[in-house]
């Protein structure tokens, strides 16, 4: 399953950033699918995007709403909240395990051998909420300049994807742009630096702490139509699941965490007494195996 998964990280991220184009362009695709959103974390200024970023675009909608009401033109934009939404209230945050290319160059970096890994700090799993609520809501839409526009303060000052994806190979691509460069390139520079570093040391550091998309995701873990669930009479609190999930989650004691990325590791791989198994709308997915018993032989 995990052979799977990742064929599925790689072809989605293929798919997301299949612009073959952009080294003889030196720009950005621009075409028809720029209309639409990536599932997950996906810049739209790199130069090999073919989609927009979710975080990015409701940022765009929420910076420009104060704006366009001053002038008369009022609209909701019902597709962006429409569309994660719907991916949110479906599968919660499959998406973050799944479909995520950043989530992918994570995984990637972690498996660098670097000694001893080590567990962030579990409160440190709040700060994405703060980054929701603050950079990519708030911030946009009621920090605005004298004409009533707001900045995308997450993509500006924070997002290292965007600079991976988007500010490095710009400045490749275009050398005029290194005359302009500034605080803001090596901020986010730093950022970038950090992420990618503590990914090495640390399993998913920017999905565990910051990413918006994954908290806003994860507020569906509990509802959503896809869900992981517990067999409590199956299960032996063995902690097998915590072994080996990249989220740090012990399942048989947070089951449907808002951390969860349904990665299936604890189903697949850790757990031998079938005590979680994969659904959708309640009925089991996976099939069942008989009940093994956890009890040493007499």
């Amino acid at each position: 399953m995990e052979t799977f998964r990742k064929f599925i990280q790689f072809l989605v991220t293929i798919l997301t950033n299949g612009y073959v184009l952009f080294p003889w362009t030196r720009n950005i695709y621009q075409g028809p699918l720029k209309t639409l959103c990536s599932p997950g974390l996906n810049c739209y200024s790199c130069p090999a995007a073919t989609t927009a970023c979710p975080i990015g675009a409701i940022q765009q909608l929420l910076l420009g709403i104060r704006f366009s009401i001053e002038t008369g033109s009022y609209y909701v934009g019902s597709y962006v909240f429409g569309f994660i939404g719907i991916i949110g209230a479906l599968t919660g945050r499959f998406t973050c395990g799944w479909l995520c290319p950043f989530g992918l160059i994570q995984e990637l970096l972690h498996k660098i051998p670097s000694g001893k890994k080590i567990v962030l700090p579990r409160p440190l799993k709040y700060v994405r909420y703060f980054v929701l609520v603050l950079l990519v809501i708030a911030f946009p839409l009621f920090l605005t300049d004298e004409w009533g526009m707001g900045k995308p303060w997450f993509c500006k000052y924070l997002c290292p994807a965007g600079t991976l994806e988007a500010g490095i190979p710009l400045i490749i691509l275009q050398p005029d742009l290194r005359a302009t460069l500034g605080y803001l390139f090596y901020n986010k520079l730093f950022w970038m630096a950090l992420f990618l570093s503590l990914s090495i040391v640390s399993s998913r550091p920017f999905c565990q702490t910051t990413c918006p998309l994954g908290a806003f995701y994860g507020l569906f873990n509990k509802r959503s139509i896809i869900q992981l669930h517990l067999d409590e009479s199956n299960c032996t609190n063995c902690g097998a699941c915590l072994h080996v999930c990249p989220m740090n989650i012990q399942f048989s004691k947070n089951a449907q965490s808002s951390e969860c990325i349904y990665c299936l590791r604890c189903m697949t791989t850790a757990c031998k007494f079938n005590a979680i198994s994969l659904q959708c709308a309640g009925i089991p997915v996976t099939r069942p195996l008989k009940k093994q018993n956890s009890q040493p032989a007499a």
